[in-house]
């Protein structure tokens, strides 16, 4: 095993000799090609700047572009730029690299277990070996940083991986090392990793000695919670983060501080909630806000990654610090969102005060006035999760509208599901609820948030020129559906939990009637509110489908209710209420709007506005007629039998009449298909359930109707003929005329 080991190892370096000895006389060729380009071109250019004389012409020639420092005050809306770009790119010039380095740590790893295994060596010595290859590992890479500045990065960041690897194996399964010990070497790592990335001017370097310093306290952990050593040593590794992005403007190394401090805070607010974590808080939110202010301070703009930091730090530091007072029952839970509110009108009025209204002002408009909302949220003991995502959502969509830059909008795209799925949570606390007071209690004050923020994401969402666009109609549907559908589940849940007690029909024909006119007031305002012709003519769908089953099920359900003394005359009353709104419709929405250019709707309309007077004429019928509820079964079967044949004649010859003076031929189908389903029910049944009065009355008046519609029908039909004949000899007598 070891001769193949020194055989192979002794090939690859011969043929790693040989290609580098290749690739140096290419380079030396390169070199010497590009310096005669450059003779040559150099030649040129003076000859034809020499020829032409223009000034211009070298002027024009010889203009850097340079970025004053003016044009960075004029607080525009940065340039959007794919961010992962530079990482694919990176990752696919350096995949072998990383492959390489990965491969190579695994094969000290499994050599140094082969030896091990065969017990060649100690433990110390395996820690030795451990020590030694990472220390190679480095040094090569410290031998090519010159050259190749990337691939010696990279170099040297797996050597030091080795270096923690090593620590971690001493001190957890050989204990060579005290834990204090441990520690102190694992910073000393650390500390030399930033150093040497300071040095080689390598960002990739130094991201490898922050994976390995957030990752010490894990690798020499012995299990025991010391959350405030922990927290001073990420506070001090934070710092250290800061000076390092404020000397070499890394932003990658903020970011990955901040994703393992929200981490490691999280996991310490989850675990022991304690109120000495609130310093950690207020640190860690001051340090990673200045870090989102650097291009700030420096050069007056906000860059997007800046942005969503500042919207994340603040946003995570109040949810944190307020779940910790409402946990340990601290008073008063606003004094943080009030806090870091405040911190960002200081800034907005720096803004102001200078007369900049850009990217700038608006980003710290929209922060600070969204942390007064969470505040004010917050203070009417609104659920903590569900208030902020949905205040930070609509956020996010302000500053989407402010910069039109897609990272905020694929933001609100992750965060409106999750804050759709935390309100369903909330809702589901209904179930449990007791004695909830109307209005203001924890779950309906946290949906009137909801309410809130989403009937904003509305109005903001219908500026956008993104939303405009026609690939995106069926996501604007989708939205506004979804959103009204929470807006709509929002209001009908507390009305239904405040009235549960009631009976089931009381109930039922509450949200039927809140439904009916919750629909009402959005075709009402669907000018304004931009309601499109698809979801105008949805909307008009389900509005006539609550009426006919509004008709059918609580009209029919209360006058039974009624007449079994549970529910006062009074509520019949009130379920009239959806005539209003259904006559309104019928009069002004219906004909302003595209719904009957669909042969469908004449039929759907017709169907409600038959359901509807049918229905009516029948409840006031039994309410006027009927003592008690013995006295249902019979004059159910009366009216259906005699009453309801003459009303169908009736509003038939209505449709029929609508139809001839309108033009319309769907009336005209609708009357003759109501005569149909008539006489087949007066022929079929009815005739024979009735006694000899009943029958002799319905077949004379019927009779009488039926007739009169036909001479109606017959005398439009002769006065439409005249007018058209009348037209045409007044066109043959112009003819002759001229």
């Amino acid at each position: 095993m070891a001769y193949a080991i020194i055989t192979i190892t002794i090939l690859v370096i011969c043929i790693f000799n040989n290609y580098n000895e290749r690739i140096r006389k290419l380079e030396r060729e390169i070199a010497e090609l590009n310096r005669k380009i450059n003779e040559e071109g150099l030649s040129r250019y003076s000859g034809v700047a020499e020829e032409t004389a223009d000034p211009a012409i070298i002027t024009e020639t010889q203009k850097i572009p340079v970025l004053s420092v003016s044009s960075t005050t004029e607080n525009k809306v940065p340039q959007e730029k794919d961010w992962l770009a530079p990482v694919f790119e990176f990752l696919k010039q350096n995949a072998l690299t990383i492959i390489g380095i990965f491969t190579l740590v695994l094969g000290i790893g499994y050599f140094v277990k082969y030896a091990i295994d065969k017990n060649w060596i100690g433990e110390t010595s395996r820690v030795g070996i451990g020590f030694l290859a990472g220390a190679l590992i480095m040094g090569t890479g410290h031998f090519l940083r010159k050259n190749y500045a990337a691939f010696a990065s990279i170099i040297t960041g797996g050597g030091i991986a080795v270096l923690y690897f090593t620590i971690t194996i001493a001190f957890r399964e050989y204990h060579l090392f005290s834990q204090t010990t441990a520690f102190s070497v694992t910073c000393f790592i650390t500390l030399l990793c930033i150093v040497l990335s300071y040095s080689y001017n390598s960002e990739i370097l130094n991201i490898f000695s922050l994976f390995g310093g957030f990752l010490a306290p894990l690798m020499i952990s012995s299990g025991e919670s010391n959350y405030f050593f922990l927290f001073t040593y990420l506070t001090v590794l934070n710092i250290g983060m800061l000076a390092v992005v404020y000397l070499k403007n890394w932003k990658s190394v903020g970011w990955i501080s901040f994703i393992f401090t929200a981490v490691y805070l999280a996991s310490w607010t989850a675990d022991q909630t304690q109120i000495q974590s609130v310093y950690f808080y207020i640190v860690t939110y001051i340090i990673f806000y200045l870090f989102a202010l650097q291009n700030y301070f420096k050069k007056n703009t906000l860059l997007p990654y800046d942005i969503l930091m500042l919207v994340l730090i603040n946003f995570t530091g109040i949810t944190g610090l307020v779940y910790i007072f409402e946990t340990l029952r601290y008073e008063p839970v606003i004094i943080f969102p009030v806090i870091f509110a405040l911190v960002n009108l200081g800034l907005l009025y720096r803004e102001y005060s200078k007369q900049n209204f850009g990217i700038n002002y608006s980003v710290f408009a929209g922060i600070t006035v969204s942390l007064f909302t969470a505040a004010v949220a917050l203070q009417f003991k609104t659920h903590l999760i569900t208030s902020v995502w949905a205040i930070e959502a609509t956020l996010l969509l302000f500053i989407w509208k402010k910069t039109n830059l897609s990272i905020f909008k694929i933001c609100f795209y992750i965060l409106f599901p999750l804050v759709i799925i935390a309100q369903l949570v909330t809702w589901a606390e209904y179930l449990d609820a007791k004695n909830l007071p109307i209005i203001f209690n924890p779950i309906f004050l946290t949906s009137a948030v909801t309410v809130i923020t989403t009937f904003v994401n509305l109005v903001l969402l219908r500026k956008l020129s993104d939303f405009k666009d026609e690939n995106s109609s069926l996501f604007e549907n989708a939205f506004t559906i979804i959103s009204y559908s929470v807006i709509y589940v929002a209001l009908l849940l507390e009305i239904v939990y405040q009235i549960s007690e009631k009976p089931w029909i009381v109930i039922f024909s509450t949200a039927m009637l809140y439904s009916l006119y919750f629909v009402f007031i959005i075709l009402l305002f669907r000018k304004k509110l931009e309601i499109n012709t698809i979801l105008e003519a949805v909307l008009l769908y389900v509005f006539f489908a609550l009426i006919i089953f509004n008709t059918l099920i609580s009209g029919t359900g209360i006058v039974s209710d009624h007449l079994l003394q549970l529910v006062p005359f009074a509520f019949y009353v009130m379920y009239l209420l959806y005539w209003i709104p259904f006559i309104v419709v019928l009069l002004t929405i219906l004909p302003r709007s595209g719904f009957l250019k669909i042969k469908l709707s004449y039929w759907w309309v017709s169907l409600a506005i038959v359901t509807a007077i049918s229905g009516e004429l029948y409840n006031m019928y039994i309410l006027f007629n009927a003592g008690n509820i013995s006295d249902l079964s019979p004059l159910t079967k009366h009216f259906s039998l005699l009453y309801l044949p003459i009303i169908w004649a009736v509003l038939a010859s209505a449709f029929l009449y609508k139809g001839l003076k309108s033009d319309v031929a769907e009336y005209s189908k609708i009357g003759f298909a109501l005569i149909a389903v008539m006489i087949f029910k007066l022929y079929s049944y009815d005739v024979w359930k009735m006694d000899n009065v009943s029958r002799i009355t319905a077949f004379i008046i019927l009779g009488i109707i039926l007739l009169l519609s036909s001479f109606l029908f017959q005398r439009i039909k002769r006065m439409i003929r005249n007018m058209v004949e009348k037209k045409d000899e007044n066109t043959d007598s112009e003819e002759i005329t001229n």
